[in-house]
């Protein structure tokens, strides 16, 4: 091997000339060129959805506040499921803004479009696509805020996570994105209405320092009626009067108050919700929790809870006239071991303030210089009246995901009769000229 020819030549570590240990004694350090040629950083893709929720009654939303609008993508929903767009108006009615004097006065009808995955009626199995325009927007709104943060909103963190954000409406941040979980909630209460006689009512329980008792509401004859007979959505008038002078007091000083969602599940089918992960409360804690403006969640007996023994805390069996297995408590909240037991399905979820408020704040603008912002714009002054139907449509699309797994992994083949018990056969009125 000659000497030359090897050091006129790069060296880079592979090289197969060196090929016994007695040809590596022979080179001297001096005289060997290694050419370093710069590392090329790899390009990474990293797949960062965010708005798609469900794994079997999947969910995927889009659209911005003061973009051209808003709306979702359901896949997964069974076929043959009589849907109509005013089945879904009814709770997208109970969302929009400009209701009453206690909501934001932005005028928007929210008229639904469904543009595929429904025909002649019938849910066909294949996507569905829901959409919504915006009609009443007002971009000049948010002059300042293109240049400054509003505090506790989301404008510094999609700067900070994206280095850009949409301005106008806070984009993807606004209350206005659930419109896309609205819509498929309203079809995921119907399938389980239809199918189990499931029912999920949430209502105001508190309003700032208002706060409802308990016992003023019973869980087993609450009706829609008395949770909608009032624009605060409190099921109790006297306690609504208070929540609603509350919010009038602080709506007209330009501020805003928070309060909590309570919301009730009947006739949930027992056996929903998987070990260890997937538990039943950790799904409906994440829907819930994914919401705009949310702060806490409690469930069953929540933090007070914590205050009792064991002895006191638990809820125990016995057996009803029909030969079920019941608990004579619901401190657990309908819920054990993760897993649904056929109780009462109960859960609160707190609310912030709204971040957006008429009252001089000290913030910093995007190039870091510390000023005194006054945000425009027309936003709700406590945001739990219109949270209500939507703290419904996530913990619907929860229980008809759960639904779904559940019948595919415990009720493909036939059950063990003397534990479980067979799921409910759908009540569905089907129109004539359709065959079952």
């Amino acid at each position: 091997m000659a000497f030359s020819s090897l050091s006129s030549k790069p060296f880079n570590g592979s090289s197969s000339l060196i090929s016994r240990p007695s040809d590596l004694r022979k080179l001297s350090i001096s005289t060997v060129q290694v050419s370093v040629r710069p590392r090329q950083p790899k390009q990474l893709q990293i797949h960062a959805a965010g708005s798609t929720f469900g794994n079997y009654f999947r969910v995927t939303t889009f659209g911005e506040s003061h973009g051209g609008g808003v709306g979702c993508v359901i896949d997964g929903c069974p076929p043959r499921i009589p849907i109509s767009e005013a089945d879904l108006q009814v709770d997208l009615d109970r969302r929009r803004p400009g209701q009453s004097r206690i909501t934001t006065p932005r005028k928007e009808t929210d008229t639904c479009k469904i543009y595929s995955g429904v025909s002649e009626g019938l849910t066909t199995g294949t996507p569905i696509h829901v959409f919504v325009p915006n009609t009443d927007q007002r971009g000049h709104d948010y002059k300042e805020m293109s240049i400054a943060y509003r505090p506790s909103h989301a404008d510094a963190t999609y700067d900070m996570k994206y280095g850009v954000r949409a301005i106008q409406g806070g984009g993807r941040s606004s209350a206005r994105e659930t419109i896309g979980r609205v819509a498929p909630g309203a079809l995921a209460k119907k399938i389980l209405k239809q199918y189990a006689g499931t029912e999920i009512l949430a209502y105001v329980s508190q309003v700032h320092k208002v706060i409802l008792p308990e016992d003023r509401v019973d869980p087993y004859s609450l009706t829609l009626d008395q949770i909608e007979s009032n624009i605060v959505r409190c099921p109790d008038p006297e306690y609504a009067e208070k929540m609603i002078a509350a919010i009038d007091t602080i709506r007209v000083r330009g501020d805003s108050i928070g309060g909590v969602v309570t919301c009730i599940v009947r006739n949930a089918p027992r056996g929903l919700g998987s070990p260890v992960f997937d538990k039943l409360e950790a799904e409906l804690a994440k829907a819930v929790m994914s919401l705009p403006a949310t702060k806490g969640f409690e469930f069953g007996s929540g933090f007070s809870g914590t205050l009792l023994m064991g002895s006191e805390h638990n809820d125990e069996f016995f057996t009803d006239e029909h030969g079920r297995i019941r608990t004579r408590t619901n401190r657990s909240g309908g819920i054990q071991g993760g897993i649904s037991n056929g109780e009462i399905i109960n859960m609160r979820v707190a609310f912030k303030p709204t971040a957006t408020i008429g009252k001089k704040q000290h913030t910093v603008t995007r190039e870091k210089q510390e000023i005194e912002l006054i945000a425009r714009g027309r936003h709700d002054p406590c945001v739990v009246p219109r949270a209500v139907p939507m703290v419904e449509a996530m913990v619907a699309l929860v229980l008809v995901d759960q639904l779904l797994a559940q019948y595919a992994q415990s009720y493909l083949f036939p059950i063990n009769s003397e534990l479980q018990e067979p799921l409910a056969k759908p009540k569905v009125d089907l129109p004539n000229n359709v065959a079952v």
